[in-house]
């Protein structure tokens, strides 16, 4: 096991199960030293997906909480993909998408959620990356979605 799956334990969280393909993409690619992660919703360990509206069917801190799922549901997604957490060096960009009504205004407070445990499992500097955070009608009425690049750690 490596050392981001200890942390994930040290926190009380586990990995989902990895989500299977949803359509004509690649869950993961790797060109060069990058990974892009196509966009992952919060699957939860039972493998239900948490919906709704942030603002409306859920808080603010349930749309936190469901974006800190979509960090595990993604982190399942690379391990299945690649084999280990550990070849990660860091994240990159950050693209949050909400689902929520028109109105609502606290997108970047929802994918908090997803940043702080990047953070959480990869530090200050290297789970801190640019991030980008709006909000708009989710598929399958999922509350958050994420895609994200991360720099993996040079082969040997």
């Amino acid at each position: 096991m490596d050392h981001i799956e200890e942390k994930i334990k040290a926190l009380g969280l586990e990995l989902p199960p990895a989500p299977p393909s949803g359509g004509i993409y690649h869950p993961v690619l790797i060109t060069g030293n990058h990974l892009y992660v196509s966009g992952q919703g919060p699957v939860k360990s039972d493998g239900q997906l948490i919906q709704g509206k942030v603002g409306t069917d859920l808080t603010m801190e349930e749309g936190q909480v469901a974006a800190r799922q979509v960090g595990l549901t993604m982190l399942s997604t690379i391990k299945a993909q690649i084999g280990n957490l550990g070849k990660i060096k860091r994240l990159i960009k950050t693209l949050g998408m909400v689902n929520c009504h028109p109105g609502f205004e606290e997108h970047p407070q929802v994918i908090n959620g997803f940043s702080q445990l990047m953070v959480d499992l990869f530090g200050e500097v290297d789970g801190r990356g640019a991030r980008s955070a709006v909000g708009m009608s989710l598929p399958r009425n999922i509350a958050v979605e994420v895609e994200c690049i991360f720099e993996l750690h040079p082969q040997d």
